[in-house]
C-alpha cells in the first residue's frame, strides 16, 4: 500500500489522536500532519504553493471549528483551486446536522461525510477511494 500524506483539521487534541489512532491500525506507512485551526492549515497550504511542503492526499476536515469554520476552509480552497495539486476532503463531524450533511454532499470540493468518532468502515472508505 502506497504512503500517503494526510491533514487533519480539527480543534479538538482528543479527536485528533483517536483519528490518527484509528487510522494507524490499518494504514500505518501515512505521514500525518495535524492543525488545530483552519488559519494554519491555510498557512500549511500557502507553503505547499510555494513549494517548502508536500500537498496533503487527503484532508480529514471537521466543520466545528472556532473562528474559521470548516466551511471557511472549503471557501478558500474554492478561490485557489486552480493554483493547488488536488487533494480528496472528507468531513469529519461530531454532531450529524442533515443541513451539513446535504451541503457536504452537495460541494464540489467534498468526497465524503463521517460521524466520530471513525470506525474501521470509514478509514477503509477514505483509504480505499479513488
Amino acid at each position: 500500500m502506497r504512503e500517503e500524506t494526510l491533514w487533519i483539521i480539527d480543534d479538538d487534541m482528543v479527536s485528533q489522536f483517536a483519528i490518527k489512532y484509528k487510522i494507524g491500525q490499518s494504514y500505518p506507512n501515512n505521514r500525518v500532519s495535524t492543525f488545530y485551526s483552519v488559519q494554519e492549515a491555510l498557512t500549511a497550504l500557502k507553503e505547499c504553493m510555494d513549494g517548502k511542503l508536500e500537498f496533503p492526499e487527503k484532508v480529514l476536515l471537521d466543520l466545528g471549528l472556532p473562528v474559521l469554520t470548516g466551511w471557511h476552509f472549503l471557501q478558500e480552497l474554492e478561490k485557489i483551486r486552480g493554483n493547488i495539486a488536488p487533494f480528496e476532503i472528507y468531513i469529519v463531524s461530531a454532531f450529524s446536522n442533515s443541513m451539513d450533511r446535504k451541503r457536504a454532499k452537495d460541494h464540489s470540493l467534498v468526497k465524503g461525510y463521517f460521524e466520530k468518532p471513525l470506525d474501521n468502515f470509514a478509514v477503509d472508505q477514505i483509504f480505499m477511494s479513488r
